[in-house]
């Protein structure tokens, strides 16, 4: 069976940071071929030809697909299934898609559209990302430019969501697999404090919050989540429930070799326990299991792991166990290391 294709979907007020988050990630992926589906609305949004302007060749002209019609959340049956239906429609089909939504837009209707038979059976949400605008948070406005959200709301008849700015804000942390923390250098270590402990209030659930200074986040972070949230809706409550190869100087990397396990669970938890206890952004890789003749697949972001058996060992291939660890500069290998390693 052909797997399914992820996606990824970003959202985040206007002025967040979601446009120099995106190029930086199309500048950074080497390794799979992209598609952006981009939310515009008039000079609102993203600006496909300055994604456009990056050059990159994993990312060709015909696989960015730009919806003008503003609040994605809201026009999902009349713009997303069709624009989604053309990428995969391409002779090259994209190895995963990234989907950037409107300041407006609520991330869980858009979710939702995901457990569709139709989308269901060939896309998957590889996570939701919630680009947030430190300084603004701090100032307790939520947005940068309110003056630019009042005018979508009057302009685009089609933001059926007339709430307060704060329900929507709240609406995209819940929804949220990972929160960037964006422009963190125009805060100072108080208000990053202040801002860090509403984030967290908001959140429903242990949410992986990472600190970026113009959206400069390594791809290896923001890709390949694993959420697969259209399968986890209930866990993303939301105010409106019943209605409806360049690496970021900031980020260390490395591998780590472990002895075969006996105990998938027992292995996982291991995991999570060292993650949480040096703040690890992700861990992930294949590792052996005694006496079976399949490898394991573990994904972790932050302390949340995901595994399953995903193929059998080749009989040419070493039946390693090989971790990928990513984190924060300064990251201390040796103690991660020693930790995994550890019984």
């Amino acid at each position: 069976m052909t797997a399914k294709i992820p996606a990824t979907i970003v959202t985040g007020f206007l002025g967040a940071g979601k446009t120099t988050l995106i190029r930086h990630l199309l500048e950074t992926t080497r390794d799979r071929r992209l598609a952006l589906v981009i939310n515009e609305f008039g000079d609102v949004g993203v600006d496909g030809e300055i994604l456009r302007a990056c050059g990159v060749d994993n990312c060709p002209d015909e696989n960015i697909v730009e919806l003008a019609n503003g609040c994605l959340c809201c026009t999902v049956a009349d713009d997303f299934a069709p624009a989604i239906e053309a990428l995969l429609a391409h002779e090259k089909r994209p190895d995963h898609i990234i989907i950037e939504t409107s300041g407006l837009a609520l991330p869980k209707p858009l979710v939702k559209a995901f457990d569709w038979p139709a989308i269901r059976s060939r896309l998957t949400v590889d996570g939701v990302v919630a680009v947030v605008d430190g300084r603004a948070v701090a100032e307790g406005r939520f947005a940068d430019d309110l003056d630019a959200i009042a005018r979508e709301r009057a302009q685009d008849a089609t933001i059926d969501h007339d709430n307060p700015l704060e329900e929507v804000f709240e609406d995209q942390l819940a929804c949220a697999d990972l929160v960037i923390l964006n422009k963190t250098d125009l805060l100072s270590e108080a208000e990053e404090a202040g801002v860090l402990a509403t984030l967290r209030a908001g959140a429903p659930r242990a949410t992986k919050i990472l600190r970026a200074r113009q959206g400069a986040v390594d791809a290896r972070v923001l890709l390949g989540l694993a959420a697969a949230a259209e399968d986890d809706l209930a866990n993303r409550p939301s105010h409106h429930d019943g209605l409806e190869d360049h690496d970021h100087d900031d980020f260390d990397s490395f591998v780590i070799e472990i002895a075969a396990a006996t105990d998938p669970a027992a292995l996982v938890a291991r995991l999570a326990e060292v993650a949480l206890a040096h703040d690890v952004l992700r861990i992930k890789g294949f590792v052996e299991i005694s006496g079976k003749p399949m490898r394991l697949l573990v994904q972790g972001v932050g302390a949340r792991f995901q595994h399953h058996f995903d193929r059998a060992w080749r009989p040419d291939e070493a039946r390693a166990s090989r971790l990928v660890v990513i984190g924060q500069k300064g990251l201390d290998r040796g103690r991660v290391a020693r930790q995994l390693a550890s019984s």
